[in-house]
């Protein structure tokens, strides 16, 4: 159970790492109109030069994208799909960790000219394409003809978008050819270190808050989100999670320990015959006691034994055979072997007393 937990914390821990935790996101916030809230990315005061002035006025700033998404359909013979078109930088694959599988990415030259060049993740390749080679094809989106230029090497769902299932066209032409729109929605940063996160949030937040003249007090028209804090909440809730399974697997050992309770009690009723023969010979109450309290502890170290290699059996056949996510820590294994030792001497505890106070007279007579 620990095992499942820790596989989603260590899953959730490297999607977010694949990233880099020096690298932060800026989105648009949501534009209101009389109360009404119209989503986030509707407020259009996000523009290009925004992004140089950041690059430039912000000590920290290695590197940072434009960035620009919305929902096409897309045509490709008799292939018709719906997606997001993800306009971008030519530096977006470096920020994001993408890999480039076949063909290139589109250059700084196509951007600045709004080339109708795209980049298709591996799934919408799959959709699109199948076995056909796709690099060099046209595609239409939104009606207009683009050149298939290069597929990315599969990625991976990461929250509620997959970016495999997308297509990646130059910021200009998506922005101004597709969706006639003249602002962004989102810029990815780079920071020179994570020490220095906090430090250039906040002069980010300040040189916005100049450039769209927005008074003190008053919420900024964007969001930034710093990979770091959320990889910090990624991890407590995913140790809230692990926490859960493992409270599960306390209550399967607290019934384990009455089973075993159950059974020393059993146990000393059918010796007790033996008890009263040792007893009878010089055994003192210490030593009857300490007798049966070693069975149960036998009993549940051997126990515990049997069920760690059962449970380094079954994530490595949940692993393999169904892809889950499965990390086994000598941490947790200590953790289980020690739960198991002390549920036999608490539940051995009681049958041992038992055991030791029987009257030797009467055990004697037992049957």
């Amino acid at each position: 159970m620990m095992a499942i937990g820790e596989g989603a914390n260590q899953a959730a821990r490297a999607t977010l790492q694949s990233m880099g935790t020096n690298v932060m996101q800026l989105r648009t916030g949501q534009q209101r109109k009389g109360g009404v809230s119209f989503g986030f990315g509707t407020i259009t005061t996000l523009k290009p030069p925004d992004a140089d002035a950041i690059k430039k006025e912000v000590p920290g700033v290695v590197d940072i994208t434009q960035e620009y998404d919305g929902n096409v359909r897309v045509k490709f013979q008799g292939q018709n799909s719906s997606t997001t078109l993800q306009g971008c930088t030519p530096n977006y694959p470096t920020m994001r960790n993408f890999q480039i599988a076949e063909g290139r990415f589109f250059t700084a030259a196509e951007v600045r000219r709004k080339a109708k060049v795209c980049v298709v993740g591996a799934s919408m390749k799959d959709t699109l394409f199948g076995n056909m080679q796709p690099i060099g094809k046209k595609l239409r989106i939104n009606g207009q003809s683009f050149t298939v230029i290069g597929v990315f090497r599969a990625k991976g769902g990461s929250g509620w978008r997959n970016p495999d299932d997308a297509i990646y066209a130059p910021v200009t032409t998506v922005v101004r050819r597709v969706f006639g729109k003249d602002y962004l929605v989102g810029m990815s940063i780079k920071v020179a270190s994570e020490g220095q996160m906090n430090n250039v949030q906040d002069a980010i937040d300040a040189l916005i808050r100049k450039r769209h003249k927005i008074q003190p007090g008053e919420p900024t028209d964007v969001m930034i989100f710093n990979q770091a804090d959320l990889l910090q909440t990624a991890q407590q809730q995913t140790g809230i999670f692990t926490m859960l399974l493992a409270g599960v697997a306390g209550v399967s050992l607290f019934v384990g320990g009455i089973g075993i309770m159950n059974i020393m009690l059993v146990t000393v009723t059918e010796r007790t015959r033996e008890i009263g023969i040792r007893k009878a010979i010089g055994a003192k109450r210490g030593d009857i006691r300490n007798q049966f309290l070693i069975e149960a502890i036998t009993m549940s170290l051997v126990g515990g034994l049997l069920g760690i290699a059962l449970g380094l059996l079954a994530t490595n056949l949940l692993g393999t055979y169904f892809g889950w996510s499965m990390a086994v820590t000598p941490q947790s294994i200590a953790l289980s072997f020690f739960f198991a030792s002390v549920v036999g001497v608490l539940f051995g505890v009681y049958p041992a007393g038992k055991a030791s106070r029987l009257n030797p007279i009467d055990a004697l007579r037992y049957e």
